[in-house]
């Protein structure tokens, strides 16, 4: 019984995968400005009209895969000024190696956008690494959020089993091409039909990264770490949605009671892939965004 409900939960991902691969669609994206953050060339997109709602991304995907197809995208522009853009080293943006590019100054991103757009104050929501970089945003810039919703990600204390990891990941990119290790981090396990899963979604991924440009993006993650006092001074209101199934939910959990403000919504039997196509995740982030917004 629990076998064959495993099968019912990875297959429609691998067919998914298998399908998009075929048919051309991954390749297919919504284009439309760029912004020059300091050298590197960042795309983006506006929809919908209102109080601005910045998206940030995952590690190794893009906007449109991230937030447009799932339909956050199109949900939350029904209502707010929607800004969804290629973090650098990523989709139609800038992948330039090395990791000096990385890390802080994906956060400064956040803001050079808004500025670029004439934008004193959003809320900003990021899932996975987007959610990391959300949160060192909360940080770094308080006074430009209306609110935070780092979804999928949390407050991580990395020792060194931790930056092994993330070094063993950046080490199989840069070596073999090989997502396997940064699958695994986040729930997919090499074994049963998760080898198949593994083969075909490394095959995706193959198809719209930079290796090395990701590479290098895991190993700048370090500087997105947090202190414990920068979490309980926050007065920005903050959103975590996670899978109860997401290996990262334990970043959320380490927020709990330390991070002042925050607001917790667990998804059941989410995983950190499916929890983005769960209907609660819009209606948790429509909730607080309206609870949250300027008149």
């Amino acid at each position: 019984m629990k076998t064959w409900k495993y099968v019912r939960l990875t297959l429609p991902i691998v067919f998914l995968i298998i399908a998009i691969l075929s048919t051309g669609c991954v390749t297919h994206r919504v284009h439309g400005e760029y912004l020059d953050a300091k050298g590197v060339s960042l795309h983006y997109t506006v929809e919908g009209e209102g109080t601005p709602v910045i998206l940030v991304h995952g590690v190794a995907v893009n906007a449109d895969l991230n937030w447009r197809r799932p339909g956050i995208t199109r949900a939350l522009a029904k209502n707010y000024r929607v800004i969804s853009f290629d973090n650098r080293g990523h989709g139609l943006s800038d992948k330039p190696h090395g990791q000096q590019h990385y890390g802080l100054e994906m956060v400064e991103d956040v803001v050079r956008l808004m500025d670029h757009l004439g934008i004193e104050k959003a809320h900003v929501i990021g899932y996975s690494m987007g959610g990391f970089i959300t949160l060192k945003l909360l940080t770094e810039h308080p006074d430009r959020l209306l609110s935070a919703a780092p979804c999928g990600a949390g407050w991580e204390h990395r020792d060194e089993d931790g930056s092994r990891r993330l070094e063993a990941i950046a080490n199989a990119l840069e070596s073999h091409g090989d997502y396997g290790s940064l699958l695994e981090e986040v729930g997919v396990r090499k074994k049963g039909l998760g080898r198949i899963q593994i083969v075909v979604m490394n095959r995706f991924f193959r198809c719209i990264n930079d290796e090395q440009a990701v590479a290098d993006v895991m190993r700048s993650l370090a500087e997105l770490e947090l202190a414990a006092s920068d979490l309980r001074g926050n007065a920005v209101p903050v959103l975590s949605i996670v899978g109860d199934v997401d290996p990262l939910k334990r970043g959320v959990d380490n927020m709990a009671g330390v991070l002042a403000n925050h607001e917790i919504v667990i998804v059941p039997g989410a995983t950190h892939y499916s929890t983005l196509n769960k209907r609660e995740m819009i209606s948790a982030l429509r909730d607080f965004l309206a609870r949250h917004s300027v008149e």
